[in-house]
């Protein structure tokens, strides 16, 4: 495409960055137990960090450019000093709601989004591949991108089996009247936001599995156990017991939590960020394309910090990052952070 337009093409090496800020993040999360998320690590490590560096330092060129869907505003704010020159940078949704990719550039700082331009974050994505076609781009047609960049047309699970060892275990079925799925209304936001204790005594021997490290709560394929009259969705594993804990049906209690606990917050905009103790109401979201959820990020007297959701959220792991929106449609990215457990 450079070639093509006539501008140059430059390469910038970051691969040891990229293997020990993603790559080994990814396998030893795994390894752990949690669910790494490698796309907003590398827009914060990688293309927003040495990259855009190397264009500063090398190039002098004040802004760089990429493909997100996604918005920046930079809004005067004299005194403000959270951004160059005494701006503020507002990180905004993209437009074009089934692709915005405003999540995975939630931890980015205000330097950062200083020097950053999403070009097509006005535009819808039709209307990206119709300008495309119209000056002959031979990526015009292009399927989107899925998946891990780094593990090429691999999958993840075999990608996993090739980094980590196998290691045989049991899969433990917990019917969902089990009382440990107990109404948790009554209690405190900070025991509504740990996982459910599941042990291999509360429930049957299902199946076998190569490795718990290999599984993720809410995920349904590979577990390999038939026979049952619901799907077998996984409530969550155990790395000391190397024990995957499933249930049937996408309905069973033990794949929601109404709370959970978050890591030392990132703030888009640091004038937005909130005092020990507080409770905001955000937009809520904990993964890529999840419509905002209505709940309020809650920081208690000990400075921990936790999301308290209105309904029940599917699937909450370990890893990922739980980000939170303001304004009146929650079009901006106002912080955000891992979830720890």
């Amino acid at each position: 495409i450079c070639e093509q337009l006539g501008i140059p093409h430059h390469v910038v090496d970051t691969r040891d960055t990229f293997r020990k800020e993603i790559v080994d993040r990814v396998v030893n999360g795994y390894r752990e137990g949690i669910t790494p998320l490698p796309c907003s690590q590398c827009n914060r490590s990688v293309k927003f960090g040495p990259m855009q560096e190397w264009a500063r330092r090398e190039r002098g060129l004040t802004r760089i450019a990429t493909g997100h869907y996604a918005r920046v505003r930079h809004c005067d704010a004299a005194g403000d000093g959270s951004g160059e020159s005494g701006q503020r940078h507002q990180l905004l949704r993209g437009l074009d709601s089934r692709k915005d990719q405003s999540y995975f550039l939630c931890q980015l700082n205000q330097d950062q989004l200083a020097r950053a331009m999403f070009p097509i974050g006005e535009l819808e994505k039709p209307k990206v591949r119709e300008i495309a076609t119209d000056i002959g781009l031979p990526t015009a047609d292009k399927k989107d991108s899925q998946g891990l960049c780094f593990i090429g047309k691999v999958r993840l699970p075999e990608f996993l089996q090739q980094q980590l060892a196998v290691k045989r275990g049991d899969i433990v079925e917990i019917d969902a009247n089990h009382e440990v799925f107990a109404d948790r209304s009554n209690l405190t936001l900070s025991e509504r936001a740990r996982p459910y204790p599941m042990t291999p005594d509360m429930g049957t021997v299902v199946g076998q599995h190569d490795g718990a490290h290999f599984f993720t709560v809410g995920q349904r394929k590979g577990l390999q156990v038939g026979g049952k009259p619901e799907p077998l969705f996984v409530l969550g594993t155990c790395i000391e017991t190397n024990t995957v804990f499933v249930g049937q049906g996408d309905h069973h209690p033990g794949l929601y939590r109404t709370a959970l606990r978050l890591e030392a917050p990132h703030w888009v905009l640091p004038s937005q960020q909130r005092a020990s103790p507080s409770e905001t109401t955000f937009g809520l979201r904990i993964r890529y394309r999840q419509p905002l959820q209505a709940g309020k990020l809650v920081c208690d007297s000990e400075g921990q910090w936790f999301m308290d959701f209105k309904n029940p959220q599917r699937g909450v792991a370990a890893g990922q990052f739980a980000a939170w929106h303001g304004g009146a449609d929650g079009t901006e990215v106002i912080g955000s952070a891992v979830i720890s457990e």
